[in-house]
């Protein structure tokens, strides 16, 4: 039986709902749909034929559950991207052991405005061969990013797969080194080329640096860049941005407070770094996906470890067009809660999608989060300055005085050691509560395997 229920309400959403059967269920992207409703795609193990299946999630524009379905055979098979294409269906993309010719191959499933299956087509040599982004392209074919060694130079190389309108491969190009090299976001660029972003280890300055790597409308690469520092950065996602420049997100262990924090970068056209920020606490702050918004700023869709409620909790970081913090907000329970990606709504407000252990009727469920723009009480916004420092001051003050405590603490910061420090040992609600950092490891932001 399909089980889909409002989850313990979260504070500052204006609904939440949890999808998921008795096992292990872990949504990783989703998109708004011309309904004005929502499509979300993962895995399921509660549901299917095999031990992991596709699952692919409808709900209307309050969250309910129209309609969903699974594909996949007696082996796993985990979809880690969704889009609605030209003729109102969906194209996903993730990975197959039931089908192709290798250990794990890219799986393109292609449905009809229901859900019900079309076509699909898997890509892979023999070895493992991994897609995690798919994107409908100008010519209404499709291109598929990944990473590979079935192919390539190195152990792992980004791999970048096009086809037709029906699936039909037309080219793939790999790029890559003799280390590890994974791909996890793609984008069709304003001049019909590509862009592509994940991790290198076999470029850079650290042992992982961030890759962005431009290619023309036939694959060829025409440029790539690097950026890190001397431990572990990764990304996770890219976008091309109103000036014709790109935003990529993922973690930095190079820079920021913690283990691992948000990291966002913002390039110019030929991928020059502009300016760069990163956000977190003590803990471990994984950043997932980045969006435009319709002000020109910036917003981070990820987990956290070092605020919210729980071991990790889903948070949403918000920027200016310079990646000024502006707000945020965790939301989550007991449990662990991972999302991995956001969309914005017609009220600019957020939805938010990831899996939690807090909410359900599972091990993990599928978690759709509804926050509502600044009107509604949403994110908390503030002036980045001296007003932002007074903000966390008093809402400081305000946490120490429920609890029978001084601020004193405060008295021997200047205010610049005070806007840094709070910044990374308490979130604030737009409540005016505030939270105390919980320091704990964490897994890394790339989907689970």
């Amino acid at each position: 039986m399909l089980m889909a229920s409002a989850a313990g309400q979260a504070p500052g959403s204006s609904w939440s709902k949890t999808f998921g059967g008795t096992e292990t269920d872990v949504v990783y992207s989703v998109i708004q749909t011309s309904d004005g409703g929502y499509a979300l795609v993962g895995y399921t193990t509660s549901y299917g034929a095999g031990g992991e299946d596709f699952w692919l999630v409808k709900t209307d524009s309050s969250g309910n559950m129209e309609w969903s379905e699974n594909f996949g055979g007696t082996g796993n098979e985990r979809a880690y991207s969704v889009i609605q294409t030209s003729d109102e269906g969906y194209a996903l993309v993730g990975y197959t052991t039931s089908y192709g010719a290798g250990w794990r191959d890219f799986w393109l499933v292609k449905t009809d405005s229901s859900g019900n299956m079309e076509w699909s087509e898997n890509f892979g040599g023999t070895g493992s061969d991994r897609a995690y982004s798919v994107i409908q392209t100008s010519d209404e074919g499709y291109a598929l990013a990944g990473y590979t060694d079935s192919y390539g130079a190195g152990g792992w190389d980004f791999w970048l797969v096009k086809t037709d309108s029906s699936g039909n491969m037309e080219w793939s190009e790999n790029f890559g080194g003799t280390g590890s090299d994974r791909a996890y976001s793609v984008i069709q660029t304003s001049d019909e080329g590509y862009a592509l972003a994940g991790y290198t280890d076999s470029y850079g300055a650290g042992g992982e640096d961030f890759w962005l790597v431009k290619a023309d409308s036939s694959g060829n690469e025409k440029w790539s860049k690097t950026f890190g520092g001397e431990n572990d950065d990764e990304a996770y996602s890219v976008i091309q941005t109103s000036d014709g420049g790109h935003a990529l997100a993922g973690y930095t262990d190079s820079y920021g407070a913690g283990g691992e924090d948000f990291w966002l970068v913002k390039t110019d056209s030929s991928g020059n770094m502009e300016w760069s920020e990163n956000f977190g606490g003590t803990g471990s702050d994984m950043a997932c996906s980045v969006i435009q918004t319709s002000d020109g700023g910036y917003t981070l869709a990820g987990y956290t470890g070092s605020y919210g409620a729980g071991m990790y909790d889903f948070w949403l970081v918000k920027t200016d067009s310079s990646g000024n913090e502006v707000g945020s907000r965790t939301f989550g329970g007991a449990g662990d809660d991972y999302a991995y990606s956001a969309v914005q709504t017609s009220d600019g407000g957020y939805v938010i999608a990831g899996s939690t252990e807090s909410y359900g009727a599972g091990k993990e469920d599928f978690w759709l989060v509804n926050v509502p723009g600044p009107s509604g009480g949403g994110l908390i916004y503030v002036a980045v300055g001296a007003a932002a420092v007074i903000v966390v001051i008093m809402a400081f003050i305000l946490y120490r005085r429920s609890r029978g405590s001084s601020s004193s603490a405060f008295s021997s910061m200047t205010k610049n050691q005070v806007g840094a420090s709070t910044r990374n040992k308490y979130f604030v609600f737009s409540s005016g509560a505030s939270i105390p950092v919980l320091e704990s490891p964490g897994p890394p932001c790339t989907p689970r395997l």
